[in-house]
């Protein structure tokens, strides 16, 4: 006779994803749910995450909204101490202020962007990472760019950011190397959301235009957020430390095929 009990119900992993009101933090909250995690949807507009959840949930997915601002690190201890675990983390809030060169950027413009991009990455990542590795097969993945490995012209402040980023995640590698946990760097190109020229430029359509004038097929945040899921979803043991994804269009950060 076997003593055999009734097969363990399988556990939802659950995946906090920041930023997630728009662009590639929404898009990578849908393609997380559809790909069976139960996304954790955070970002400042409480209304944009939650109509997202409510979109997610009418779909027979598993979503949550919760209102977070990451360089908040009050209101983050908080937010992880809600969670009963966490899996899946996708540092995706960040962003780009101006195009200044350096001899005349906004250092108020600076501090947001190393505030947001670094200092809201090492927030987040550090709240949760107990739960990461408590679950036995944890994952951080940071959303960085291409500026994050290489300089552009008027670029100096968001370059500087994002290489913070990318040091962040290669240092964080070094560090938990042998526990549970591992850590994913996807530094997309040039993709074309709806928000992310238009508020480097202060809402300035005409130059958020130009930045994908003769472009014929930038990088959108599906693609993105679709390379994002597809490193999640490898086996445990495989782990994508550094992936790259441009459209084919774009050779570098200044070289650019345009049809004009």
């Amino acid at each position: 006779m076997s003593t055999a009990g009734p097969p363990a119900t399988p556990v939802t992993p659950v995946a906090v994803v920041t930023g997630a009101s728009s662009g590639i933090g929404a898009a990578t909250g849908r393609q997380l749910a559809a790909a069976g995690h139960h996304v954790v949807l955070t970002a400042r507009r409480k209304d944009r995450i939650e109509a997202l959840a409510a979109e997610l949930t009418a779909a027979g997915h598993r979503a949550t909204a919760y209102a977070l601002d990451v360089t908040d690190r009050p209101a983050v201890d908080s937010f992880a101490a809600s969670l009963d675990r966490c899996d899946v983390l996708v540092n995706n809030a960040g962003g780009a202020l101006g195009a200044d060169p350096v001899a005349s950027g906004d250092p108020a413009d600076w501090r947001r962007m190393y505030e947001v991009n670094v200092i809201g990455t090492l927030n987040i990542t550090q709240a949760l990472l107990p739960a990461l590795t408590a679950s036995g097969d944890g994952t951080v993945v940071i959303l960085s760019s291409t500026a994050g490995l290489s300089t552009y012209e008027g670029g100096g402040g968001y370059v500087a950011a994002k290489h913070g980023e990318h040091v962040l995640a290669e240092t964080l590698r070094l560090e938990i190397v042998g526990t549970p946990v591992r850590v994913i760097e996807v530094a997309p190109g040039m993709v074309k959301t709806d928000e992310f020229a238009t508020t480097r430029f202060r809402g300035d359509t005409d130059k958020a235009t130009k930045v994908y004038a003769g472009v014929t097929d930038p990088l959108t945040a599906d693609d993105v957020a679709d390379t994002i899921t597809w490193a999640v979803t490898r086996p445990p043991h495989v782990n994508i430390d550094l992936l790259v994804v441009r459209p084919r269009a774009q050779a570098s950060n200044s070289k650019v095929h345009r049809e004009l």
